[in-house]
């Protein structure tokens, strides 16, 4: 019976069955001779046995010892994968600090052993500014000067193998390897004491696998060369201990000795140096007190961790058990500090000091993102990533005492406060107004007219000096760095400046000055008034009529966007739907523009068309005066210096004989080659002026801030006004520093600019045309115009930018009369208030503004 069934067996092995089961069976059975071939087993059958109890120890055993075997091959297996993985793992390890710098002993020895320092602030020329407000309090101390409660303390809990390892443990290696190369489990944790030393003071807290590969080689590096008593000293005076009954926060046991019993750290007791060993691990939670200083409510939290210190001494034998009990019940809450007063210096020169504060953070967190291989797009993409690399920034400007050196000119910037103090009030009236705070109670609030001001450096682009606003107490809102409608003082980068580099225009060129309509916008200019003529570029930019601007800038458009333009100068606020609408050469945006941006654009045209980036930080030095960061100046070409030097040409008459006629007269230096433009927006909402020697560019900005949902206005007056208050501000600048403004220098017209003699009355050559089928010859009066790297052509019938062929036809008739071609071809017109509704208001891209 058992031959037969071994039979069918083998007939099964020899052919193939058919259907599911019989398939199954099928394989298996192939399975178990494959088995028996490869392990080498005795092919057995039944009638070899004399029972059947016989069978089952038989096949038992059989059982057992292929478990065995399956058990040996597996455990080979894993040996070979094993070193794999470990040899995959060391591998992985030094292609991670392949290319890290490691520090000599020297620079060790300094790191590992820095306090907590604020960083220094400096205005230009290392004039002291002050220090960065902190809340964290340290003091470092000798180990000699603390208790050895404490040091035991720390070791037991922080780590209890601190004197047998070489720096680190080495299961918690394996264990970071094993978490970098399959992501299961945590990749932080259970670092040893001088691991942490060397996060808080050599590294930051950000925890990248190559950081943490980094923190491993380096703790072993300062196991190698300190000694246990200097590393331990370090980190006592280097961890975070909570807060102190101020409310701020502590560094260093001596601190928190001091902060929370009000005694040095030589002298606590053993539950006093347990309380103060357990806060490490979760300061904010342990700690005794609030940001305020007072004491929580609720302590049994670090009263336990206190607790558990205590066990983990005694388990390490480093204090009896008597000890232990006696320390355990020990009333520790009789000796905490009630709440103390928080000194803190008032901060001054508020609006430096915010601003340095903050673009040095963004300048150590670009620092720091780049280190570990991340770009810009990828950090800002994620909010929370972002806020990581500003809280690590945060801190090592708290702590780690930089040296900030800022361009700002001490007495320059005093120059310009002192103007804004004074003349203040002034700038416009300051309303007042009821509204309701967050809790819907009823307030009064101010709302007093706001500056912003920025002088800068035309070739470097450093910043001398600024105005953040009228009281910095009661806003720090910095205006030289915040958004606002430019108005016509866009014209010159926008419009003029673009036409002349694209060889439109020359600065006599005839732009037309009459009704239009573009889709339902219709502009005008200043006043609702039309000039119904064709005037010259140069004019037509000094009294800063809105409608010839309109028709150049539609002229320009056609050409290319102006984009590149205005972003290699420095404005790069400007939306797609700003660059999409004829407002924008008037000065309608969605966001507006920053004096600050405003001062660095214009600084092109004075600078032969050349952009240096505006900066305010020249460089930031460590604590051991080693530069860690150096602003490096470049220079970008916008423009072509004959561009930039017929624009400025053009401004100078704006100053001269234009709409900032009255700073020649209120200026009490030179200005022969100051170039400048004003600039109003919708309703004086906004009011500005720039003007720029061959050496700075000095932008001024007044209007108000609105942010109580209200919607005041300047007056009519306001330009006068902000051109007098930009004249004032010159003149302390001057007198602060006669050098200061570069007014001795002169504009020297650069090869490239082509001065050309053309008819007066068209811009152009004198030329033979057929008008109404009469020829005639156009010539008259010459006048001097100026084109970059061109000459213009001969005067033809339509010689001007835009106008409607019934304004040629008015011009030539007039011509062939006999009368002054460039009067007022249809008289002068005040344009009724319902030809300049529709898209008229800032904010939706278009705009009337003038000036």
């Amino acid at each position: 019976m058992l031959k037969d069934h071994r039979s069918r067996t083998d007939q099964r092995q020899q052919k193939r069955p058919d259907g599911f089961f019989p398939r199954l069976r099928h394989l298996f059975s192939r399975i178990w001779h494959y088995i028996k071939k490869r392990l080498s087993f005795p092919d057995v059958t039944l009638k070899e046995t004399n029972s059947t109890r016989e069978a089952i120890f038989y096949y038992l055993e059989l059982s057992i010892g292929i478990i065995r075997s399956l058990l040996l091959h597996l455990l080979a297996f894993g040996l070979v994968a094993g070193a794999l993985a470990l040899g995959l793992g060391l591998g992985y390890f030094a292609s991670l600090i392949s290319h890290t710098d490691i520090p000599d002993y020297t620079t060790m020895k300094s790191e590992i052993n820095s306090s907590y320092e604020a960083s220094n602030l400096y205005f230009a020329k290392h004039v002291r500014l002050g220090t960065m407000q902190t809340n964290l309090v340290s003091q470092s101390v000798s180990i000699n000067q603390i208790s050895p409660n404490l040091t035991k303390a720390i070791t037991s809990t922080e780590d209890e193998y601190f004197y047998q390892h070489k720096g680190v443990v080495p299961k918690s290696v394996l264990r970071a390897l094993v978490s970098s190369l399959t992501g299961i489990g945590a990749q932080t944790g259970g670092s040893s004491l001088t691991q942490q030393l060397v996060k808080m003071q050599i590294l930051s807290s950000e925890t990248t696998f190559k950081r943490k590969a980094t923190e491993i080689l380096l703790a072993l590096r300062v196991d190698k060369y300190f000694s246990k008593t200097e590393i331990l000293q370090a980190y006592l005076n280097a961890a975070t201990f909570g807060r102190n009954n101020k409310g701020q926060n502590v560094a260093g046991v001596e601190q928190a000795a001091q902060g929370l019993f009000g005694i040095p750290a030589s002298q606590v007791n053993l539950a006093q140096a347990a309380f103060i060993a357990g806060l490490p691990q979760s300061p904010s939670v342990y700690t005794p007190y609030k940001n305020n200083g007072k004491l929580k409510r609720d302590l049994s939290y670090g009263l336990q961790r206190k607790n558990t210190v205590l066990f983990r001494m005694y388990r390490d034998n480093k204090i009896s058990y008597q000890a232990y009990q006696a320390a355990k019940k020990y009333d520790l809450t009789k000796d905490f500090l009630p709440q103390g007063e928080d000194s803190q210096k008032k901060i001054k020169y508020g609006y430096v000091y915010n601003l340095l504060t903050q673009q040095a953070k963004d300048i150590i967190k670009k620092q720091l993102y780049q280190k570990d291989g991340l770009s810009s797009t990828e950090v800002n993409k994620s909010g929370a990533l972002s806020q990581q690399y500003d809280l690590q920034a945060e801190q090592l400007l708290a702590n780690r005492g930089y040296h900030i050196y800022s361009t700002i000119n001490k007495p320059i910037y005093n120059a310009m406060q002192r103007v804004i103090k004074q003349q203040g009030p002034s700038l416009g009236q300051t309303y007042h107004d009821t509204t309701t705070d967050a809790n819907g109670n009823a307030i009064k609030v101010n709302e007093p007219v706001q500056n912003g001001s920025v002088l800068l450096n035309n070739q470097s682009g450093a910043i001398l000096g600024f105005i953040g606003g009228r009281n910095f107490s009661k806003s720090q809102l910095n205006h030289a760095f915040t958004q606002r409608s430019p108005g016509s003082s866009i014209k010159p980068l926008a419009v003029y400046a673009p036409a002349i580099e694209r060889q439109i225009i020359g600065s006599e060129t005839k732009l037309a000055d009459f009704k239009v309509n573009f889709n339902g916008y219709k502009p005008t200019d200043y006043g609702n008034t039309i000039q119904n003529r064709f005037i010259n570029a140069r004019e037509a930019l000094k009294y800063s009529y809105n409608i010839p601007a309109i028709n150049l800038y539609r002229e320009v458009k056609a050409q290319g966007s102006i984009k590149p333009y205005m972003e290699k100068m420095g404005i790069k606020t400007l939306t797609a739907n700003d660059y999409k609408n004829l407002g924008l050469a008037l000065g309608g945006t969605d966001y507006g523009v920053t004096v600050a941006d405003a001062a660095s654009a214009y600084s092109t045209l004075s600078n032969a068309g050349q952009h240096a980036d505006a900066y305010i930080i020249d460089k930031i030095t460590d604590a051991n005066g080693k530069v860690v960061y150096q602003h490096q100046p470049t220079t970008t070409k916008v423009f072509s210096p004959a561009t930039a030097y017929i624009t400025s040409n053009m401004m100078h008459s704006v100053v001269t004989s234009g709409t900032a006629s009255q700073v020649s007269s209120d200026t009490t230096f030179n200005t022969s080659n100051l170039a400048g433009k004003t600039g109003t927006s919708n309703d004086n909402r906004d009011s500005w002026f720039v003007g720029s020697t061959p050496k700075v560019t000095l932008a001024t900005w007044t209007g108000y801030d609105n942010y109580n949902g209200s919607s005041y206005n300047l007056t009519d007056a306001s330009s006068e006004i902000t051109n007098r208050f930009w004249s004032n501000l010159a003149n302390e600048i001057y007198n602060t520093d006669p050098q200061a403004l570069g007014t001795n220098l002169k504009r020297k017209r650069p090869n490239g600019v082509n001065k050309v003699s053309v008819v007066k009355a068209t811009g152009k050559l004198p030329g033979r045309l057929t008008v109404n089928g009469q020829s005639i010859f156009a010539s008259g009066t010459r006048k001097k115009s100026y084109y970059a790297g061109w000459k213009p052509g001969k005067t033809t019938k339509k010689f001007a930018i835009g106008g409607r062929d019934k304004d040629y036809n008015a011009f030539w008739k007039n011509y062939l009369q006999g009368n002054n071609p460039e009067a007022a071809l249809h008289g002068g017109e005040v344009i009724p208030n319902e030809y300049t509704e529709g898209n008229g208001n800032i904010g939706i891209g278009q705009s009337n503004t003038t000036n």
